[in-house]
């Protein structure tokens, strides 16, 4: 009988230690979601939107936000907005795209006490200059990129598309080439979706935050809500049939998780998330 009270300490040490474990496995990873203002393009002829004649004579505003996921193993930015040189000169392109910028990405940034030193990972959903103009004032950061992107911006030269092999930080940046999907801090919180259609090497982004639950940043698989259900394919997309089938892809993911698609473009999705510096989590 004397060794009873050995045996339930220990035994209280065990189950104690052993609930200890469960609660720590199930804590949720805390994750912040900031949307940038990153510019704004007003078209004034939206029909190249639509192969089908659906958006024929309108004219839309385009929200053109970036994105900053803050992770316990470092900070990603999807996405770059577009050039700094807006700010003080608005510029028309291809004759229908107006393009405007209220303040710089590192000013943004500054708002949250960051430098382009602290972002650890950058990636952007294509190569379109909307989306990549920014990457430049990351040499220090790593850069996750599509294999297939790169070949394209390198072999099909517009003036939509920046190739990033010609931008001054690609030679000394660290880049991770990728071929699809990826796991950012290897944990799932932050997947990296393969949907190709707008360009070969579109990409989408999946972030699971502990309180706002699964969000899905699109890219531009989608350019407006009036172009997700029923679908509208640009007719300047690289491939309609890729395009289907990565929307399809998304839609499934949203219906089986529950989640919020943002589509990056859409002026209401962009102001319906926290006005920066407040943040999703």
């Amino acid at each position: 009988m004397k060794y009873l009270p050995i045996f339930f300490s220990i035994a209280a040490i065990f189950i104690f230690n052993h609930c200890s474990a469960q609660t720590q496995e199930k804590q949720p990873i805390q994750i912040k979601l900031y949307a940038i203002d990153c510019g704004r393009i007003d078209v004034s002829n939206f029909a190249g939107f639509s192969d089908t004649a659906d958006y024929d004579n309108k004219t839309v505003q385009l929200a053109d936000p970036c994105f900053l996921i803050v992770h316990p193993k470092g900070i990603l930015l999807w996405d770059t907005g577009l050039p700094d040189s807006l700010i003080k000169k608005p510029e028309t392109v291809g004759g229908i795209y107006h393009l405007t910028k209220s303040i710089s990405l590192q000013d943004s940034l500054k708002k949250i006490g960051l430098t382009p030193n602290d972002i650890k990972y950058v990636s952007v959903s294509h190569s379109h200059f909307d989306h990549m103009s920014g990457l430049d004032q990351f040499p220090n950061s790593t850069w996750i990129l599509q294999k297939v992107e790169l070949n394209y911006a390198k072999t099909h030269p517009n003036p939509f598309v920046i190739d990033a092999s010609q931008l001054k930080s690609y030679k000394t940046a660290h880049i991770v080439i990728i071929n699809g999907d990826y796991d950012v801090f290897g944990d799932g919180t932050v997947q990296i979706l393969s949907t190709p259609g707008h360009t070969p090497g579109h990409q989408s982004l999946e972030i699971k935050l502990s309180q706002a639950g699964v969000i899905i940043l699109s890219g531009d698989e989608f350019h407006q809500r009036s172009s997700f259900e029923p679908l509208r394919v640009p007719v300047f997309n690289t491939s309609r049939a890729e395009t289907m089938a990565s929307a399809d892809r998304l839609k499934t993911l949203i219906k089986n998780t529950n989640a919020r698609l943002i589509v990056q473009h859409d002026e209401h999705d962009f102001e319906g998330l926290p006005k920066f510096p407040n943040y999703l989590d």
